[in-house]
């Protein structure tokens, strides 16, 4: 870096949660990820948040916040059931490994 570089490039992880350095940074990631496939199956099935609402139960305003990212209060297990209501399968997969010798706690991601 020159003294005329007003600015470092750095490499991230690949969750911008982490590093951001926000709590449950993994969680954070993989509730996005299930409300960006919530938005994509209403996009792809040409669905309103008014339809979506008569197929699964799920209020329109839930709609509305997914679509803007809005997820406090959205859990995990409520996105995957929004999912399925919208006929589509999540898949997870689970691994269990011992710590690593740091003490990080949490659960990582792998993206398909």
């Amino acid at each position: 870096m020159t003294d005329d570089d007003d600015f470092e490039l750095i490499r991230g992880t690949g969750n911008v949660y982490a590093d951001l350095g926000m709590k449950e940074p993994e969680q954070r990631q993989l509730r996005a990820i299930l409300a960006g496939e919530i938005s994509k199956t209403l996009a792809t099935d040409n669905l309103t948040v008014r339809a979506a609402e008569k197929i699964t139960g799920v209020a329109a305003a839930d709609f509305s916040r997914i679509r803007q990212a809005k997820l406090k209060g959205f859990t995990i297990d409520r996105l995957m059931t929004i999912l399925d209501r919208l006929n589509r399968d999540v898949q997870v997969s689970v691994s269990v490994l011992p710590r690593k010798v740091d003490g990080q706690a949490g659960f990582h991601l792998h993206p398909a």
